[in-house]
């Protein structure tokens, strides 16, 4: 075929991974099927590094992801961060003040290149055995280094009700977006999104919008599947997902994004 896509852009979380967050016997062969052809595929989730050492060995250890929602391109084989898109620092204060002001309760985390930390408050009520040894203290005392993420989260408000203020009070300073179901709002850099890294990438590697083929399922997924010349939305993506995207992938539960791959590339 000679309109195959030259580069796979996918999301994990809901995508690629199955229900127990594994990449399935079926999805590693296509991945690797497609390696051995030459084309790229790009990991594209809203996951900090630190939640990916664990995936590398299973997806054969080789190629780009691009993680915390646009904020690092990260280069797989060399465990190296190949580029940082962090917010100011300035930025990154002033937006917590007009959210501190505007949404009492409000509380923050922060991923850096080096890291996660986050104010005391920030997993009151939740399991934090996870990270027990992490930097804690009052935003303006973690705040220092590359940030490529600060987080918000609220335990009183509705999802909804906390992502539509922040995006309100914010989202001129940062981008505003989620990947979750609880209340929690996640934010780059001003024009930092999946989408627009990505963009940088294929600049880079001479690979064209409509070369790219696209696969994710929440609302921090619809930059990417706008932005790529043909999007999918697996069958288990939010509404407003399956409203934006070209087409429909199995559930990610049943291989979706390797089926559809499969398909394209007559493996």
């Amino acid at each position: 075929m000679s309109d195959r896509p030259r580069l796979v852009a996918t999301d994990l979380d809901g995508t690629l991974l199955d229900a127990d967050g594994k990449v399935t016997a079926r999805t590693r062969e296509v991945i690797t099927a497609l390696d051995e052809q030459g084309v790229p595929v790009v990991f594209v989730t809203g996951r900090p590094i630190r939640w990916m050492e664990t995936l590398w060995e299973e997806v054969g250890g080789h190629g780009l992801a691009i993680c915390s929602n646009g904020g690092i391109v990260y280069d797989v084989p060399t465990h190296e961060v190949r580029k940082a898109r962090a917010i100011p620092h300035e930025v990154l204060l002033d937006v917590a003040r007009t959210l501190r002001a505007t949404v009492p309760g409000t509380s923050f985390a922060l991923e850096k290149t080096t890291g996660f930390a986050l104010e005391p408050s920030f997993l009151k009520h939740r399991d934090d055995r996870e990270v027990l040894d992490v930097p804690r203290g009052p935003l303006e005392q973690i705040a220092g280094g590359s940030v490529v993420k600060l987080l918000a989260r609220h335990e009183e408000l509705a999802p909804q009700e906390f992502w539509d203020v922040v995006e309100s009070s914010v989202g001129a300073q940062v981008t505003t977006t989620w990947s979750s179901v609880g209340t929690l709002v996640e934010m780059s850099a001003a024009g930092v999104t999946k989408a627009t890294t990505l963009a940088e990438l294929c600049t880079e590697l001479r690979v064209a919008p409509h070369e790219v083929v696209a696969f994710g399922d929440m609302p921090n997924d619809l930059p990417l599947l706008t932005w790529a010349g043909t999007s999918y939305a697996m069958g288990n993506a939010h509404p407003t997902v399956l409203a934006q995207a070209d087409h429909v992938a199995p559930h990610h539960d049943q291989d979706g994004v390797a089926t559809v791959l499969a398909e394209l590339f007559d493996l």
